[in-house]
């Protein structure tokens, strides 16, 4: 019995949760034995089930963007759709969406009480009581599909507890590897746990590990590689996609931007065609979910002068994809960064990649004890101005105590013609949003 009040708010919840168990990183403890205890113990034994189509999305980047494409697909053709992701930008309950639309938080507040009640003495991460709270509300809303974005890893992580009818690995890179291991096939290994058997396995890394293979023979799973089972080409005006018996051509580039977007549309279109029997999808469907597909920090680009950009890239293989994006705009007279990351990134590539593209730099605090500090990302990028070649124009950097002051420092200091990019982490992007974006100059004033 609770010898105090539960909570009432979502806001009381989070605040509750944060308390539980706060170990490692937001309280990171892998497995699932615990989780699973709990979920048993809800509804009277029954658990949370969801009785319709579940996909599971895995990768180092591009789960996001890839849930989002997802998600506009199926809801475009008419089917109604849960999705849980994480993190969030701005508010919790972004996590939690029906049809694309956040969840009340009354509504969420009431599945953790569920959760807590079911509870007992079992201790929860943060990151498990959220998310089982998230897939009971997602359960008894009884959507036609429901779409559960991995948080890290894939095997141990709490979304696993459910058993997926379509498993969707992204690309795979070196990050987390306190949890995850060292290397692309350790990674992939843990990965590839949300496979299951005789369900399809959609992989649509280019260059996949052999582990996702293995594993995928293992345990019979059907396994779709991007170059094998299904193919993409495409210019800058169209694309099509081809993959067992099925064709899509003169497609729309989607409505996210980045050349990295079309990889991880050909990965959402091989899921549709293979899930294809239970959900079908029209092609026109499948055009218009595409190209008006949303989703905020994905090398968003603001309306106005000077171009503001906002990414959430935040490791070595998303800044690659920044870079490469960046480059594809065309000339700007100056590039302005906004900067603000986690101290267990790998800092010296991200800046090392970024170094040529960037002329003025504004480091930013953030607001988590995981976020390294300003000042120390300062004298990295120090370190390796004085190791580099000298640029063509000098560049310069400033330190910050919050991502609005160094936009707003940005903005002062750029002119019309500049370009400003706002990344390094969800934190650093989120607080931007939440300020409000700032009013910028109409996209095509000009003066005479």
């Amino acid at each position: 019995m609770n010898k105090h009040p539960l909570p009432a708010t979502l806001d009381e919840w989070l605040a509750f949760c944060e308390q539980l168990h706060p170990k490692g990183i937001q309280g990171i403890e892998l497995g699932l034995e615990r989780l699973r205890s709990v979920a048993s113990r809800m509804h009277g034994g029954a658990g949370v089930q969801f009785a319709c189509p579940v996909f599971t999305v895995a990768g180092t980047n591009g789960k996001g963007s890839t849930c989002a494409m997802l998600e506009s697909v199926y809801r475009r053709a008419g089917y109604r759709t849960g999705l849980f992701t994480s993190p969030h930008l701005v508010r919790f309950s972004e996590r939690c969406k029906i049809n694309n639309e956040p969840v009340d938080d009354a509504v969420l507040a009431q599945h953790f009480a569920a959760v807590e009640q079911a509870r007992g003495d079992t201790e929860l991460t943060y990151f498990e009581f959220t998310t089982l709270a998230i897939l009971d509300c997602l359960a008894s809303a009884k959507p036609d599909l429901v779409i559960l974005e991995v948080g890290l890893g894939g095997r141990l992580d709490a979304v696993n507890l459910i058993d997926t009818d379509c498993a969707i690995i992204t690309s795979i890179d070196i990050d987390h590897t306190e949890f995850l291991g060292d290397t692309r096939e350790a990674i992939a290994q843990e990965k590839a746990g949300i496979m299951r058997p005789g369900k399809p396995a959609i992989v649509s890394d280019p260059r996949p590990p052999q582990a996702l293979a293995d594993h995928a023979q293992a345990m019979g799973a059907d396994l779709w590689l991007h170059g094998q089972d299904f193919v993409m080409e495409g210019d800058r005006q169209q694309w099509g996609w081809s993959g067992r018996g099925r064709r899509y051509s003169g497609l729309a580039w989607p409505g996210l931007r980045g050349a990295n977007q079309l990889v991880n549309a050909a990965g959402v279109l091989a899921a549709v065609a293979a899930m294809h029997t239970r959900l079908p999808v029209a092609a026109q469907d499948v055009r218009a979910g595409l190209a008006q597909v949303e989703l905020a920090g994905r090398f968003q680009i603001v309306p106005g002068k000077p171009t503001l950009i906002l990414d959430v890239a935040h490791n070595p293989h998303s800044v690659a994809a920044l870079v490469a994006n960046l480059d594809s705009m065309g000339f700007y007279p100056a590039t302005h960064a906004v900067f603000g990351a986690m101290q267990d990134k790998d800092l010296g590539d991200m800046l090392q990649r970024l170094y040529p593209v960037i002329d003025h730099w504004y480091f930013t605090d953030l607001p988590t004890p995981r976020a390294a500090k300003a000042a120390d990302l300062q004298a990295q990028w120090q370190a390796i101005k004085a190791q580099s070649p000298a640029k063509l124009t000098e560049s310069s950097s400033q330190t910050f105590a919050s991502p609005p002051e160094a936009l707003q420092a940005a903005l002062a200091a750029a002119t019309p013609a500049d370009r400003i990019v706002v990344f390094g982490s969800f934190y650093t992007v989120g607080a931007v949003l939440e300020q409000g974006l700032p009013r910028l100059s109409a996209p095509h004033a000009s003066s005479n």
